[in-house]
């Protein structure tokens, strides 16, 4: 059994990607071709935003929209201790301090009375600048975005919504990469809507926004390329890579549908032994990973790999545990959620391509 099954998906879809690949090479424009913006106007409509724009990767999705933003040295932004680097990455990199916020233990999501709090300790301290929230939706399933927005709006803060995982997922009918500000995503290949390579995308709509970051994702670009009116960055998505996604987005409704019937096949099976991924009424979670808790994760892993299934952790060190930011001086148990969290999930193979007597453990 495969943890993600990228090879039935390609042969699925071989002819349709094919054909794609071969009109690239046959037009030969590689770099911002045609198929990029067809992508990028397919992605806005199917999020639902005005803007839709594509980039290198998901992590420089999260840069650009720093940038965008204004984040910079004195500035604090919000984001979960429990998620991958990259979230927490972005904000330092541009000179900014990373404020980390313990976890909802039933979501796996930055949760927003501990959000409140740290905002709240940030202002009486003193020292940093409240600018921005990133709020990641963890596994799949998108951040409580109702109670952050009020929040983000209570405090002024900038709302930018980490959508690497999330894409497909959606509260109440409006899909992720739709709330906050500014809304990123990564095409890694293991995505829920993945490429073959490197890429990610910008969702925003806020046309001086998407303006922006059109101009600083090639190099600061003016009017041409030799009109450089700001400093930015060289991060552009392949034509070829668009050309896969342009297929696999349309495929992928219906691999959404698979997905959460794998899920809830899993719950099913699984809702009597562990602590299974609640997703609240009205939300759909895209099922990047399905994620268990388990007070003895080692010998159940160790269980499933006697039956060939693959198990995997995700976020085994929590963001104010990495030696990169131990100069934030957090402690253990500061951030006692995301901690029990760190030392009790494990996530099964997930795909859409899972028949259903494979997806019973």
């Amino acid at each position: 059994m495969q943890f993600i099954d990228l090879a039935a998906q390609y042969q699925h879809l071989k002819t349709k990607i094919d054909a794609r690949i071969k009109t690239v090479l046959d037009h030969g424009h590689y770099i911002m071709g045609p198929e990029v913006q067809e992508l990028e106007e397919e992605l806005a409509k199917y999020v639902g935003v005005k803007h839709a724009i594509t980039c290198g990767n998901g992590t420089d999705a999260l840069t650009l929209a720093m940038m965008v933003l204004d984040v910079k040295a004195g500035d604090a932004v919000f984001c979960p201790t429990f998620t991958f680097f990259a979230t927490a990455e972005v904000i330092a990199f541009e000179g900014a301090t990373p404020v980390f916020v313990d976890s909802d233990e039933a979501t796996f999501n930055i949760c927003p009375i501990d959000l409140e709090k740290r905002i709240q300790a940030t202002i009486a301290e003193g020292k940093l600048i409240p600018k921005a929230i990133i709020a990641v939706d963890l596994f799949g399933l998108p951040a409580n975005y109702p109670e952050i927005q009020t929040i983000a709006a209570k405090y002024n803060l900038k709302l930018v919504e980490d959508a690497a995982q999330g894409f497909g997922g959606s509260i109440d009918g409006k899909r992720a990469g739709s709330f906050g500000d500014i809304a990123t995503t990564s095409f890694f290949p293991a995505k829920p809507l993945g490429c073959y390579g490197d890429g990610g995308a910008i969702f925003t709509n806020n046309d001086e926004y998407a303006e922006l970051l059109k101009s600083y994702r090639v190099h600061g670009k003016g009017k041409d390329k030799y009109d450089n009116v700001r400093i930015g960055m060289n991060s552009r998505l392949d034509t070829i890579q668009a050309a896969i996604l342009l297929e696999k987005l349309a495929e992928f409704p219906t691999e959404l549908v698979n997905r959460n019937k794998v899920a809830a096949n899993y719950e099913k099976t699984l809702v009597d032994k562990y602590q299974t991924p609640l997703v609240p009424t009205g939300y759909v979670s895209s099922w990047a990973q399905y994620t268990l808790v388990s007070t003895n994760r080692d010998a159940e892993m160790a269980a499933y790999k006697e039956q060939g299934i693959p198990t995997m952790i995700y976020y085994g060190t929590c963001m104010h545990e990495q030696t990169a930011f131990s100069n934030l001086s957090y402690q253990a148990g500061d951030f006692p959620i995301a901690e029990k969290l760190a030392k009790s999930v494990f996530s099964l193979p997930m795909h859409p391509y899972m028949v259903e007597d494979k997806s019973k453990p």
